[in-house]
């Protein structure tokens, strides 16, 4: 394949260290993006432009897309991996925590597209990848806001698809499932200040721990995760959507068929939810 021009944001750690690191060793150059750039001191190539990106700093998405711009004159495909999880029960997530996870799972990989599209339609092979989650598809317990931002995300992706089409950018959308990387650790210590002493859900709190670390064990590396995402790709026709990584299929396919009333109780079940114990003194 031709050498391309990519711009992968969340590159720190993970699926976005990995993924900057295999498409610099194929011989794509990668503006690889990290709110501390020091953090990618550990996957140094030749073919990798470490950048300070922050996705929520608009002044800093506006002078990646100008240092690409002035250096390689177009971009080929932007990965808009960045994201994180806030975890939690809803009734106790303070307005100011759902207002960043969504400013940074929704809003600033949208204004990244808006300031990115008129590169990309310099490119003929112009393409953007989205990385959605199966929790978007799939909501459970304790990641409510988690999980909205992540459908909001697919929606916002499915309409960017047919958008920009006429343009010549095709847009595929990501639900990975679980990959062991520090998404787990991170979502955990989101926790931190959530869930008080006297949390109507203290009775549950090692669920809600549970849930936040859910995907550590998972079979599926960042490595074998940015293998499969290359390879698609690569494809001469790129797929509209796909599922990546452990659980990613069933849980898809579990939303369609196993009826709601079923599969709440399975989950109510599975997150100790009828364990709490309700005080009302």
């Amino acid at each position: 394949m031709t050498n391309k021009i990519f711009l992968v944001t969340g590159c720190s750690s993970g699926i976005g260290r990995s993924l900057a690191f295999k498409l610099a060793q194929q011989g794509h150059r990668v503006y690889a993006g990290a709110r501390n750039i020091y953090s990618l001191q550990k996957i140094v190539h030749e073919n990798i432009v470490p950048v300070s990106l922050d996705v929520n700093d608009k002044q800093q998405v506006v002078g990646v897309i100008e240092k690409i711009a002035g250096k390689d004159g177009k971009l080929d495909c932007l990965i808009n991996n960045a994201g994180y999880g806030e975890m939690g029960p809803l009734l106790e997530i303070s307005s100011d925590k759902v207002e960043t996870q969504f400013k940074t799972n929704v809003f600033s990989p949208l204004y990244l597209v808006q300031i990115a599209t008129p590169l990309l339609m310099k490119s003929s092979q112009a393409s953007i990848v989205n990385m959605g989650s199966a929790a978007g598809v799939f909501s459970t317990p304790f990641s409510g806001v988690y999980c909205a931002s992540k459908a909001a995300f697919h929606s916002l992706s499915e309409v960017m698809r047919m958008e920009l089409a006429p343009l010549g950018i095709h847009v595929m959308t990501v639900y990975p499932g679980a990959v062991s990387s520090s998404f787990g650790e991170n979502a955990s210590k989101q926790l931190m200040g959530v869930l008080a002493p006297d949390s109507l859900y203290a009775d549950v709190a090692d669920a809600i721990e549970k849930r936040a670390t859910i995907s550590k064990q998972s079979p599926t590396t960042p490595d074998i995760f940015a293998d499969e995402l290359i390879e698609q790709i690569e494809n001469s026709k790129l797929p509209k959507e796909i599922g990546i990584g452990y659980g990613s299929r069933f849980m898809r396919v579990s939303k369609r068929i196993i009826p709601t009333a079923v599969r709440e109780w399975l989950l109510s079940k599975k997150f100790q939810l009828n364990h709490i114990n309700v005080r009302t003194s």
